[in-house]
C-alpha cells in the first residue's frame, strides 16, 4: 500500500498544472457519484443576489461535471489544449487564462439571465469547465491565428477552429432559447464569456500587455497565506515592474516576432511564398533587414 501511494505521489508531481487540473475534476466527479453529493452549493446561480451568498461558486462551479461525456469532452479539450500552450507559455499564464474565462462565462452567464429574464426563462444554474477550456482555445487561435492544425487527412488554420466554434456556441444561445428545456442557451453563454477573455487576452499580449498580473499577484497572495513562513536574513528585491510574461519589453517583442516568423516560414514551407498575404511578405521583408 505504501509503494502504490508513493507511486501515485510520484505521477501526480510529475504533471503539468493542466493536467493536475484535469486530474481534480476527475477526483470531483467521481466523489460526487460515489457519494451522490447535492452540489447546488457549487453550482453558480443565474441571479446575483443568490450569488452574493455563495461568492466561491465563481469558481467551483468550473470543477464540476453533469455526466461522463460532459467530462469526458471537456477533459480531452483541456488535455491537447494543454500540451500546445505549454510549450509556448508559462504554467501561471495558463492558470490565469483558465480561471479567469471561468470567471468571464459565470459572468456573463449572470449577467444575461438577470437582465433578460424573459428571453433565457428565469432562474438556472451553471457548472462545467467549458467556459475555461474556451478562454484557452480562443486564446491560441488569436495569438497565432495563421498557425495549422491537422485535422484527419487536411489541415486547418487555427482561427477557422476558432471561429466555427464561437459561431456554434452563438447557435447553441439562440437555439437553447427556442428550446429551453433541451438547449443549453446558459452554458453556451459561458462558452463566450470564456472566449472573450481568451481573444482579449491574446491580442493584449501581442500588445506587450499581460493582463492576467493583477490576479496572478491575487492568486499568489492566498496561497502564501497557507504556506509555513521561512525566516531568513532580511534583504532588498527590486522588482523590474517593465516585464511582461516573464520576460523584460524588449526580449518580449522579440519573443511575439519570432512565434510570428516561425508561423509564416511554417505557411511558406507548405504552400509557397504566393500564398502569403501582403502584410505577411511586409513583416517579413521588415524583419530581415
Amino acid at each position: 500500500m505504501t509503494t502504490l501511494t508513493q507511486d501515485i505521489k510520484d505521477k501526480l508531481t510529475n504533471l503539468n498544472v493542466l493536467e493536475k487540473i484535469i486530474a481534480i475534476n476527475v477526483v470531483v466527479f467521481l466523489l460526487a457519484l460515489i457519494l451522490r453529493t447535492d452540489l447546488i452549493w457549487f453550482e453558480l446561480p443565474s441571479s446575483f443576489s443568490s450569488f452574493i451568498m455563495k461568492p466561491w461558486s465563481i469558481i467551483s462551479y468550473a470543477f464540476l461535471h453533469y455526466d461522463v461525456w460532459h467530462i469526458l469532452f471537456n477533459m480531452l479539450w483541456l488535455y491537447f489544449l494543454g500540451r500546445m500552450f505549454l510549450n509556448l507559455f508559462s504554467a501561471k499564464m495558463a492558470i490565469n487564462i483558465y480561471f479567469l474565462g471561468a470567471i468571464s462565462g459565470g459572468l456573463l452567464f449572470m449577467f444575461c439571465y438577470s437582465l433578460f429574464p424573459g428571453v433565457f426563462g428565469g432562474s438556472s444554474r451553471l457548472l462545467g469547465a467549458s467556459a475555461a477550456v474556451r478562454a484557452l482555445l480562443i486564446f491560441l487561435c488569436a495569438y497565432m491565428p495563421n498557425q495549422e492544425m491537422r485535422f484527419f487527412t487536411f489541415s486547418l488554420k487555427l482561427w477557422y477552429v476558432g471561429a466555427a466554434i464561437v459561431a456554434l456556441d452563438v447557435i447553441g444561445v439562440f437555439s437553447g432559447i427556442k428550446d429551453p428545456v433541451y438547449g443549453n442557451a446558459g452554458g453556451n453563454l459561458a462558452h463566450l464569456g470564456g472566449a472573450l477573455l481568451g481573444y482579449f487576452y491574446a491580442k493584449q499580449l501581442l500588445s506587450g500587455n499581460d493582463i492576467g498580473k493583477g490576479f496572478e499577484r491575487m492568486t499568489d497572495s492566498v496561497v502564501s497565506m497557507f504556506k509555513p513562513s521561512k525566516k531568513g536574513p532580511l534583504k532588498t528585491v527590486h522588482k523590474n515592474k517593465g516585464k511582461v510574461g516573464g520576460y523584460t519589453k524588449a526580449d518580449f517583442n522579440a519573443f511575439n516576432n519570432q512565434k510570428k516568423i516561425d508561423v509564416i516560414l511554417d505557411k511558406i514551407s507548405k504552400s509557397g511564398y504566393d500564398s502569403l498575404t501582403s502584410e505577411e511578405k511586409e513583416f517579413l521583408f521588415r524583419a530581415g533587414k
